[in-house]
C-alpha cells in the first residue's frame, strides 16, 4: 500500500478516537443537576419539576447544551430518600435540586457539601436544617411556606366562606415533624374564630376513607387539608369523597382549588418552583447556599370554586368574592 494510504488512514483512525473524547471533554464542562423528586413523575410534564425547568429556560439554559440532569425518583417511598441522594452525590453534581420537606432531610443526612436547592418546605427552620432564614449557614437553600402563619388565615377564609362553621379537621402528615404540635400552637386563631380544631392524620390515598371516617365520627362542619405529600395527585380522589360526606374544603394551593376543593388559599407552588431556577442559576455562577437567604412567597391566591360551592348549597358572601383572585365557574 502507498505511503500516503497509510497516512490517510491513520489519521482517520485518529479521528475517529479523538472525536469521542472531544465530546465527552465537551459534555464535561455542562453542569449537572441532580434531581431527587419524592414522588414517581416524570422529568418532562406537569408539576415542580416542570416550573423548575421553565424557569431554567428563562434564565438561558438549554438541556444538553449548558446544563445536564441526573434523576432520582423515590416513588413516595420517602425512606429511599436519603439513599438516592447518596446516589447523586457519588455523581458529583454542581447542584442538587429538590423540593419537600422529606427531600430536605435526606439532603442533611446523606449530603454534606454539594450545594442542594429545595423549592418547596415548610418551617425549614424548625426542622433543623438551616441555621436561619437570612443566613442557611450549610450546603441547603431555597424557598420556604411558613405554613402556620397560613392556617389562621385560612381558618378565617374559611369562616367567612361558610359562617356556621363550629368544628374544623384539620387533615395532617403524622411523617411529617412539624405538625407534631397543630392544632396546639395555633390555638390563638382557634378561639378568636370561636372554631374547635380537630387533628386527623392521613398518610396516603389508601388512608381516606378511614380519616374521613374520624372526621364524620368527630362531627365536623368543615375539613382543612395542610400541606404535603399524603394528597399530591390524588387530591380529586380525596376531594370526591369528602364532599360525598358534603364537606366543605379549604386547601393550600391553587392547583387544588381548581381540581374541587371549595375554596384555597397559600402560594403557588409553581411560582415557587419557577423561583427555584434563581438559586440554582446563582450556585452556578459562584455563589454558596450558606449565604442566600431563605426566601418566603411575597404573593398568595384566593382561589374560590364556584361549581363546589352550588354542589355543596353553599352561597359565598359578596366580600369574599371581591377579594377572591380567580372564582372557578
Amino acid at each position: 500500500m502507498a505511503p500516503h494510504r497509510w497516512l490517510i488512514i491513520t489519521l482517520a483512525l485518529g479521528l475517529l478516537v479523538a472525536l469521542p473524547t472531544a465530546e465527552a471533554q465537551r459534555r464535561g464542562n455542562i453542569p449537572l443537576v441532580g434531581v431527587l423528586e419524592p414522588n414517581p413523575s416524570t422529568p418532562i410534564g406537569t408539576g415542580c419539576f416542570a416550573a423548575f425547568q421553565q424557569g431554567l429556560r428563562d434564565l438561558g439554559y438549554v438541556e444538553g447544551q449548558n446544563i445536564t440532569f441526573a434523576y432520582r425518583y423515590a416513588a413516595n417511598q420517602f425512606d429511599r430518600l436519603p439513599t438516592l441522594a447518596a446516589e447523586l452525590v457519588q455523581l458529583s453534581p454542581a447542584v442538587i435540586w429538590m423540593h419537600s420537606n422529606a427531600a430536605a432531610l435526606a439532603a442533611k443526612q446523606a449530603i454534606t457539601t454539594i450545594p442542594v436547592v429545595n423549592a418547596i418546605t415548610q418551617e425549614i427552620l424548625e426542622l433543623g436544617v438551616v441555621e436561619s432564614l437570612a443566613r442557611p449557614g450549610g450546603n441547603l437553600t431555597g424557598l420556604d411556606v411558613r405554613v402556620f402563619e397560613l392556617m389562621g388565615k385560612r381558618l378565617e377564609l374559611l369562616k367567612d366562606a361558610v359562617p356556621t362553621i363550629a368544628r374544623v379537621a384539620i387533615l395532617v402528615d403524622p411523617a411529617n415533624p412539624i405538625y407534631k404540635e397543630v392544632p396546639h400552637n395555633i390555638a390563638r386563631e382557634t378561639q378568636a374564630l370561636g372554631v374547635q380544631l380537630q387533628r386527623v392524620e392521613v398518610g396516603g390515598p389508601e388512608t381516606f376513607e378511614e380519616a374521613l371516617a374520624a372526621v364524620v365520627q368527630g362531627r365536623a362542619d368543615a375539613v382543612m387539608l395542610s400541606e404535603g405529600p399524603p394528597f399530591g395527585p390524588h387530591i380529586p380522589q380525596f376531594l370526591e369523597l369528602a364532599h360525598r360526606h358534603r364537606l366543605p374544603t379549604m386547601c393550600s394551593a391553587p392547583h387544588h382549588a381548581k381540581a374541587g376543593c371549595l375554596l384555597s388559599y397559600g402560594a403557588s407552588p409553581n411560582d415557587l418552583c419557577q423561583r427555584s431556577a434563581v438559586f440554582v442559576d446563582k450556585i452556578l455562577h459562584g455563589a454558596t447556599p450558606a449565604d442566600l437567604p431563605i426566601e418566603r412567597p411575597s404573593k398568595f391566591e384566593l382561589v374560590l370554586n364556584l361549581k363546589t360551592a352550588q354542589a355543596l348549597g353553599i352561597t359565598f358572601p359578596p366580600t369574599l368574592l371581591f377579594q377572591a383572585d380567580e372564582v372557578i365557574q
